[in-house]
C-alpha cells in the first residue's frame, strides 16, 4: 500500500491535470490543497484526520477567497455589443427603394446588407439616401429618413 504523502501528491498531480483540460479554473484550488495535505503528511504521517482537515479547510478557504479576484482578473473588458442591437441608431444608406409598392427594400449598415421596411408615415425612400436605423423587427430594419 502506498504511503499517505503518496497518495496526496498523486491526487494533486489529477487535480491539476484535470485543470489542464477545464476551463472553469476550478480544480486548481483542490490541486493547492492536496499539495498542502501532502507537506502536512510529511511532517505529521500518522495523523490522517490533520491531512484531509488541512485539504478541505484549505480549498473551501482559496475557492471562497480566492476566486472572486481570479474572475477580477480575467475578466473580459472588451464592451464592443456583439449583438444586433449594436446597429440601432446607426446610418445606413438604402441599396433597394422602399416605397409603397415595394414595401421591403434594402439598407447597407457597416457594410452588411440588411432587408429593410420604413417607418409607417416616412415618404419613400430612394436608392442611395442615407437612413437612420429604429428597430430590429425581426430580419428586418425598421428605418427612417435623418
Amino acid at each position: 500500500m502506498l504511503p499517505m504523502w503518496a497518495l496526496w501528491l498523486i491526487a494533486s498531480g489529477v487535480f491539476f491535470l484535470g485543470e489542464i483540460f477545464t476551463v472553469s479554473f476550478l480544480l486548481f484550488w483542490p490541486g493547492i490543497g492536496a499539495f498542502l495535505a501532502f507537506l502536512t503528511s510529511l511532517l505529521l504521517p500518522e495523523n490522517i484526520f490533520i491531512q484531509v482537515a488541512v485539504f478541505v479547510i484549505s480549498t473551501i478557504l482559496m475557492i471562497f477567497f480566492t476566486k472572486p479576484l481570479v474572475k477580477r482578473m480575467f475578466k473580459n473588458q472588451d464592451t464592443t455589443s456583439m449583438n444586433n442591437s449594436a446597429i440601432l441608431g446607426k446610418k445606413g444608406i438604402i441599396v433597394k427603394e422602399i416605397d409603397d409598392d415595394n414595401p421591403v427594400g434594402q439598407v447597407k449598415v457597416n457594410g452588411e446588407l440588411w432587408s429593410a421596411i420604413k417607418s409607417e408615415k416616412a415618404k419613400p425612400i430612394k436608392v442611395g439616401e442615407s437612413v437612420i436605423i429604429e428597430k430590429i423587427d425581426g430580419v428586418k430594419l425598421l428605418v427612417r429618413k435623418p
